[in-house]
């Protein structure tokens, strides 16, 4: 069982930057993927970036690539989504989600692939 906890979100301007963390509990945080969602009322959550167990791979939904980077520290059981240049549209409830995976695969885009999930971290950035 994997408990998480974001934090970070907030009110920002357009072009802002934030970074967003999600510190799990529970062993063997490397033999996770890890990925982050977000998701605005009346609509599906939508991936938004995820990283493999070790770190080596990421992956990023095409709205945020370029400006958003995923990283995570294995000793510390947390994941970061640094966030620059935002966006009115990037206003959202950000989640974090894990996937256990003890082969380091690619990262999973798809949230049915993810067994747990944060309570969310709310994201607004005004125009």
């Amino acid at each position: 069982q994997v408990q998480l906890v974001e934090s970070g979100g907030g009110l920002v301007q357009a072009g802002d930057s934030l970074r967003l963390s999600c510190v799990a509990s529970g062993p063997s945080f490397s033999n996770y993927g890890m990925g982050w969602f977000r998701q605005i009322p009346g609509k599906d959550r939508e991936f938004v970036a995820a990283i493999s167990g070790s770190g080596r791979r990421t992956s990023y939904s095409d709205s945020v690539k370029g400006r958003f980077t995923i990283s995570r520290d294995n000793a510390k059981n947390t994941v970061f989504l640094q966030m620059y240049n935002l966006k009115p549209e990037d206003t959202a409830v950000y989640y974090c989600a894990a996937d256990w995976d003890r082969y380091d695969s690619s990262p999973r885009k798809s949230l049915y692939d993810y067994d747990y999930w944060g309570q969310g971290t709310q994201v607004t950035v005004s125009s």
